[in-house]
């Protein structure tokens, strides 16, 4: 049996090599997990290669190479059977009038971004995985990585509508998550403290 020619390898190191971090970090961001991270995008890698030589439009190679990861980790929530069947929502939370309700940091007057400063990196990776899968995939793509609709939709195969409705139901479940975890554990000053 023949080797496998080097050029068409050489070809796919070279277009992938510049967005090894960035789906290193999507990877972490949707898993949660440095090792399902490093799984998740050895999975994508192979992947994209054994695909390489039908991609038409090598100039978007992130875009092409997001959609591979982003399959990959749906493939992998469906083996593990750990995706919702149903996700509750709850409309009528709104995160930014509840901390001025609650107004849990009473001498500022920036409010909403103290809250937000609360949330490090590892909070948030934290916080995003009790979002729908889903719902963090779009999130993710379009506040993090600065995707629109439509790519989201080509990168997911989900009809526009689809993502828009994704992109509403996972802010609304950030926003509970937030408020949730920033009380739970215990990230806020409630009036009483603060008055004492």
């Amino acid at each position: 049996m023949a080797e496998p020619s080097a050029a068409p390898r050489q070809e796919f190191e070279e277009v992938v090599r510049p967005h090894l971090e960035y789906l290193y970090a999507l990877g972490v961001r949707l898993t949660g997990n440095r090792t399902a991270a490093e799984d998740l995008v050895q999975d994508a890698l192979l992947r994209a290669f054994r695909g390489f030589a039908g991609l038409r439009n090598r100039e978007r190679p992130r875009l092409w190479l997001t959609r591979v990861l982003t399959t990959a980790f749906y493939d992998r929530l469906r083996n593990d059977a750990r995706e919702p069947e149903t996700v509750n929502v709850d409309e009528e939370f709104d995160l930014f009038d509840t901390i001025v309700e609650e107004d849990p940091f009473p001498y500022s007057d920036r409010v909403h971004l103290d809250f937000l400063e609360l949330f490090d990196d590892v909070k948030l990776i934290e916080v995003l995985q009790r979002i729908h899968p889903s719902h963090r995939t779009a999130l993710i793509l379009a506040y993090v990585y600065g995707y629109t609709a439509r790519e989201i939709a080509e990168i997911t195969s989900a009809p526009l509508g689809t993502v828009l409705a994704w992109l509403h139901r996972g802010r609304k479940q950030l926003e509970r998550e937030l408020w949730d975890y920033a009380t739970r554990n215990r990230l806020l000053m409630s009036r009483q403290e603060a008055r004492a």
